[in-house]
């Protein structure tokens, strides 16, 4: 528990206030009800008016101060929940920023998803619901058992014991009930999701291939399988209840034979029976805690899963300072694996790339091109050799320093639900309007972008739709040649185009990146009479 403790610590100030406000408000809830029930008692008694004067005060203090401080109490603590999920946020993506690409690849998109919204979204209340009401029954419950006991020690005892039974025993029995149907409803729930994002980006295919009724067919039965778990947790919620409910009953109706018993004042018969009442507010609460507790420690063990994962690839203790522009790369007897994968993608590769040369990469799909360009980025630490940039193991360098060093574009760059501006803006964002129109002739995108009525303000939806292939490829193309990065990686930046504005545009790439190093990866044979070298891989 302790890195989720770390992960989704509120800020200590709030939850305190929160606690003590909620505490108020129920002790004003039950005082309100003690001196209600001890006026309507003793105005029965028809006494003399003004000797009910400070009750009748009493009365309209606590049914005027419970309202108010269980309005502050709301306050403070959605106050606590918020802060809490938006530092439990920003911590999240801290610690999974470094996984990304390669040690996230293992996962599918919408199991990340489901971890990052649902899982991330039920911590919020590991402490505000936690910590709140544990402490508001102590708090509560122990005045108001000190209070009865000072009247009349038997009900004292009396209430006591409903009180832990209401407190502690029902809330260990909701808990044990639930614990395994909590933590299963946690991974339904995440494997609907993923499902469900899944069949969604997938649709159109879907419906072309006519493979739509089997896809139904599972998410039916996932739906089922988190339906039918929340059934049980709903029985368990009304079992949890109705023992409170029952509880509460015994102990009102023990307190009221003890004090019969006792034959004293019928006044204060009445008054410690609505006591006895009122203070099961306090630990009404702890039930649902606990029903809860599991299925959050649950998703709660599914963020740890990946915040409290070391990255394989970080910054050196003593970072070298940042290579020069114009520096010769090289990958050097490289055999590179994912940790997802048994056998390596690369074995022994060499490859130089000599500063201002032009170098094709070409062969087969899952030849291993693609992690090329993970090692070039370290994205991907090699398992035997190394990359170097100026002769120097790109280990000894910042990541930043290294990344700096390249500008990437291809067909699975990814376009921004944004502007065409700000999708540029993302290379360079003090990019000026001339120079932004200037990567877009450069790309062939210029002529297109100017028939537009919004410019470069065109939203491009998301991921690109709005676009045709071949202009979200330019758009891309466009973005990388922004930068001043001194390496060019070109990632298939001819695909959905036609040959001849295939080969038009990349000659004028090559003619933009003049003086930059520039790594071309494809498998048509347009550019590659330009190139210095051309490499296979897997040939």
């Amino acid at each position: 528990m302790t890195p989720l403790r770390s992960l989704a610590a509120p800020p200590r100030t709030a939850l305190v206030l929160s606690a003590g406000l909620g505490a108020l408000a129920v002790a004003f809830g039950v005082a309100l009800m003690t001196t209600a029930g001890y006026l309507i008692s003793r105005a029965a008694e028809q006494p003399p008016i003004l000797s009910l004067t400070v009750t009748i005060v009493a009365v309209r203090f606590f049914g005027l101060a419970r309202p108010l401080a269980r309005y502050l109490e709301r306050l403070a603590s959605h106050d606590a929940a918020l802060r809490s999920l938006g530092r439990i946020r920003a911590r999240f993506y801290e610690r999974i920023e470094p996984l990304a690409p390669a040690e996230l690849s293992q996962y599918r998109s919408g199991e990340l998803l489901g971890r990052m919204v649902g899982d991330v979204d039920a911590l919020q209340g590991l402490y505000v619901r936690g910590f709140g009401p544990t402490v508001v029954a102590l708090v509560v419950g122990t005045t108001s058992v000190i209070v009865t006991a000072a009247f009349l020690p038997g009900s004292g005892l009396v209430l006591a014991c409903g009180l832990l039974a209401a407190g502690a025993a029902v809330p260990l029995v909701a808990a044990a009930v639930t614990r395994r149907a909590g933590r299963r409803q946690v991974a339904a729930r995440a494997e609907l999701t993923a499902e469900l994002v899944e069949v969604l980006r997938g649709a159109p295919e879907l419906v072309a291939y006519g493979r739509e009724g089997e896809t139904l067919a599972r998410l039916r039965a996932a739906d089922y399988e988190l339906a039918r778990l929340s059934r049980r947790q709903a029985l368990a919620a009304g079992l949890g209840d109705a023992l409170v409910v029952l509880t509460t009953g015994v102990t009102v109706a023990a307190v009221l034979a003890v004090s019969v018993a006792a034959d004293i004042d019928r006044v204060l018969v009445a008054t410690l029976a609505l006591l006895a009442l009122a203070s099961f507010e306090a630990v009404t609460p702890l039930t649902a805690a606990a029903r809860e507790l599991s299925a959050t420690r649950a998703a709660g063990r599914r963020v740890v899963e990946l915040t409290d994962r070391s990255p394989l690839v970080r910054d050196p203790d003593e970072a070298v300072p940042a290579p020069q522009r114009r520096a010769p790369i090289a990958l050097e007897d490289v055999t590179a694996r994912y940790a997802s994968e048994d056998e390596p993608v690369l074995t022994r590769l060499t490859l130089p790339l000599p500063a201002g040369s032009r170098t094709a990469l070409v062969g087969p799909s899952g030849a291993g091109k693609t992690t090329v360009t993970n090692l070039l980025l370290r994205f991907l630490d090699p398992e035997e050799g190394r990359v170097t940039i100026a002769g120097r193991d790109i280990r000894e360098y910042r990541q930043d320093d290294v990344r700096g060093m390249f500008a990437v574009a291809g067909q699975d760059a990814h376009v921004f639900n944004s502007t065409i501006r700000a999708n540029l803006q993302l290379a360079r964002p003090d990019a000026t309007e001339g120079e932004l129109w200037g990567a877009l002739r450069e790309a062939r995108l210029d002529v297109w972008v100017s028939t537009l009525p919004d410019g470069l303000d065109t939203p491009v939806g998301e991921e690109g739709e709005r676009l045709s292939g071949g202009q979200r490829q330019r758009l891309t193309l466009a973005r990388a040649l922004l930068t001043r990065a001194p390496m060019l990686v070109l990632d298939e930046p001819t695909a959905h185009l036609d040959p001849e504005t295939a080969e038009a545009l990349v000659r004028d790439v090559f003619a933009a990146a003049e003086g930059r190093t520039v790594l071309l990866i494809t498998h048509r044979p347009e550019g590659l009479d330009l190139v210095d070298e051309i490499v296979t891989l897997g040939g």
